[in-house]
């Protein structure tokens, strides 16, 4: 018996140091391919164009904080001496995302001249690490020290600035846009398979939001994947997208046949494209979406295309 005890025990313990392992391997794998840029599919001009990488070699900077989300994590243009103030994109976190697990993504975004700023936040619904992001960032952007150099001293364009957030981190951007202390900050913002099944959020995860306060230009994307394990469905998305008010400029749209996680990455080029131009008025990249013609209607990729234009 003391025999048989000592051999499930032996096999216990490897099974308890093959989870460890699997974990720690799990950690350190990338949630965003680095070169998701040359092989997501794409059937766009303007989609190509703009998640191929930008004209700007990309610099990281990055601050510990006494927060829970440990520490400020900065991607930048190198020439930033040169130009600015850039605009800024925040990136809220998804479940078990952490801004060190999607550096391709960040980089992506400031090799066409943002400035780009995640955290380690792990629970980031509450729009709270993208508070402390703005504040951050308006804190870097005056300091000045004799002695000491500041690359980003006036480099930070606080006019310019946008949200973009990932599952949870969708909820995260509701948040931050509408019920944080610098929630009239921000002047774009992108949901990527968030603000689902409302019921499960503010019921089930306790996770409030209301998107009727929204006032600022948003893009909420998803995929089809999404919908076929329950996250966000069709009807969400249409629930949504028909709550936020209508004199703000809007877009819904699904991208078909990929997975909850792949939509991270897989919707860039048109990511890139809106920021592009709410927050840098790229009139090219405006026709992805608002021309007659506007590319996003005629992307075989996508589908349930919506966008309002109010009336100037």
């Amino acid at each position: 018996m003391k025999k048989v005890l000592i051999i499930i025990g032996c096999i216990l313990l490897i099974i308890i140091l093959a989870i460890m392992i699997l974990l720690f391997y799990m950690s350190k794998v990338p949630a965003v391919p680095t070169d998701y840029t040359e092989k997501v599919p794409t059937d766009g001009q303007l989609e190509a164009k703009y998640l191929a990488m930008g004209t700007h070699e990309v610099s990281y900077f990055e601050s510990a904080s006494l927060n829970s989300f440990q520490k400020f994590e900065i991607y930048y243009p190198t020439d930033i001496a040169q130009n600015g103030p850039l605009p800024v994109v925040i990136f809220v976190n998804g479940t078990g995302v952490k801004g060190s697990k999607y550096p391709a993504l960040q980089k992506h975004l400031a090799s066409w001249g943002f400035i780009t700023i995640a955290t380690e936040e792990e629970y980031a619904w509450n729009g709270f690490s993208a508070e402390m992001c703005v504040r951050y960032l308006s804190m870097l952007n005056e300091y000045k020290e004799e002695g000491k150099e500041n690359i980003f001293y006036k480099k930070i364009d606080l006019e310019n600035i946008g949200i973009t957030g990932h599952s949870q981190g969708g909820t995260g951007v509701i948040n931050a846009i509408t019920e944080q202390r610098h929630a009239n900050t921000y002047r774009a913002a992108v949901i990527l398979s968030g603000g689902g099944n409302k019921k499960v959020s503010q019921e089930v995860l306790m996770w409030d939001f209301d998107e009727t306060n929204i006032h600022i230009p948003t893009m909420i994307m998803a995929s089809t994947g999404d919908a076929d394990i329950g996250l966000v469905t069709l009807e969400d998305m249409q629930s949504l997208f028909r709550n936020i008010p209508d004199d703000v400029i809007k877009v819904m749209t699904r991208r078909k046949d990929i997975d909850h996680g792949k939509m991270l990455y897989y919707g860039d080029g048109y990511v890139t494209a809106w920021f592009m131009w709410q927050l840098q008025e790229n009139q090219e990249a405006s026709k992805a979406f608002i021309d007659e013609h506007a590319e996003i209607f005629n992307n075989r990729f996508y589908q349930d295309t919506q966008v309002n234009l109010p009336t100037p």
